[in-house]
């Protein structure tokens, strides 16, 4: 019978590159730079790694964007390199499947690697899916924006609870000061500005209630993730109690319900609900309020961080706002959320998200996060949503100390 992977697969290394408009380097540099890091920490060479996933989503911004690009670039030695696209969840798709084949037995060292390259655009916002520069997605779907679609999401969950305009409006302003304040303390964030809620009140409506400051940015980055046995890791030198390990991953995708169906109110999230539940399992998590010690959500939107406090089983159903409001997920809150400054001040080069969200759990676990450093934390769970709130996936991982 099935048992997951908790504490079969130990994170040794890990790197992450600068974010922001990274004129000065192509995909390749920033893949470079993520992986540099990510082995000097684990205290290998190149020619360790016995088999690696390539995390990269958007065809048109990332030339040469198939596996051999990603060889070559970083110069690994003839292995076996699988690229991988799951939406937003491509970045934790990648170390998935590294882990897994880890557990497995297959392999003993992986890699996992995520990076997108979306400044190149040169202009905001993403790439329509499978689609060209001469596209007609704008008239078939001339309304279904990012922004407009999770608007309608923050208008039906301030419907079904019955709170008024103004509470909503604050408490979604409330998610984006708190990930700036965090922001503030990390030197990889694209965004380094504090603002205050009046500052976010006051900005420019991009989808009521979705002001300026309630979308995350475009940018560039990378992030990566070396994995092995715990066995392995011991015989290279690392201390049992010290260990980082794998305590679940578990993906969830859309299959109609939502928009198909008359039950779902399009005041949630389906798939994370369904996920959580299942990542909880696998870790052998009952009271996750209790439990996690801080986590790292899809903030895509700000009203999209608010709901899944709900839907990751941290807050209770129509509470989400009233808790981030009481600081609830502040650094100093009960369980601290966007650590390092989310997709909100690190923007959301989609490939590399999932294994950003990843890496600040990691120096967290390990007493490295410097000046945004939380006191003895014990679980940290990461999620990525891909998609629209009606059709998307859902990606959640959990790592933590080992054996606890």
């Amino acid at each position: 019978m099935a048992s997951g992977i908790r504490d079969k697969v130990a994170v040794i290394g890990m790197g992450c590159s600068r974010f922001g408009e990274r004129w000065d380097i192509g995909a390749e540099g920033l893949m470079v730079e993520a992986f540099q890091e990510a082995l000097a920490d684990a205290g290998l060479e190149t020619k360790d790694i016995q088999a690696a996933w390539y995390g990269v989503c958007m065809d048109e911004v990332n030339v040469g964007k198939g596996a051999p690009s990603m060889g070559l670039a970083l110069r690994l030695p003839h292995i076996p390199i699988s690229r991988m696209e799951n939406y937003c969840a491509t970045g934790t798709e990648a170390f998935r499947a590294a882990a897994y084949a880890v557990a497995s037995g297959a392999y003993d060292i992986c890699l996992a690697l995520g990076v997108e390259k979306l400044k190149d655009t040169g202009y905001g916002g993403l790439p329509a899916w499978g689609s060209t520069a001469g596209t007609l997605m704008w008239q078939f779907f001339p309304n279904a924006t990012a922004p407009g679609l999770f608007a309608q999401l923050a208008s039906a969950y301030a419907a079904k609870y019955k709170i008024p305009n103004d509470d909503i409006k604050r408490a979604i302003a409330s998610v984006s000061v708190k990930s700036h304040a965090n922001g503030t303390l990390n030197p990889k964030a694209h965004l380094r500005k504090a603002v205050t809620i009046d500052q976010v009140l006051a900005a420019p409506i991009i989808a009521w209630p979705l002001g300026l400051f309630d979308c995350c940015g475009v940018s560039d980055g990378s992030a990566c993730a070396i994995v092995t046995t715990p066995e392995i890791a011991q015989k290279l030198g690392r201390k049992k109690k010290d260990l980082v390990t794998v305590k679940a991953v578990q993906l969830a995708v859309s299959n109609g319900y939502e928009g198909g169906y008359n039950e779902w109110d399009g005041a949630n999230f389906v798939t994370t609900d369904k996920c959580a539940a299942a990542t909880y399992k696998e870790a052998g998590i009952t009271n996750p309020r209790e439990e996690i010690s801080m986590f790292e959500c899809h903030d895509c939107f700000s009203i999209t961080e608010l709901v899944t406090y709900e839907d990751l089983h941290l807050s209770e159903r129509g509470q989400a706002w009233k808790d981030s409001l009481n600081g609830m997920y502040n650094r100093d809150g009960k369980i601290p959320a966007q650590i390092d400054g989310g997709l909100k001040c690190f923007g959301h080069p989609i490939g590399a998200s999932g294994l950003r969200m990843i890496y600040e759990m990691y120096l967290q676990l390990q007493g490295r996060a410097d000046k945004r450093q939380l006191n003895n934390p014990r679980y940290g769970l990461t999620h990525n949503l891909g998609g629209f709130p009606h059709q998307n996936v859902c990606a959640i991982s959990i790592i933590g100390k080992y054996g606890k």
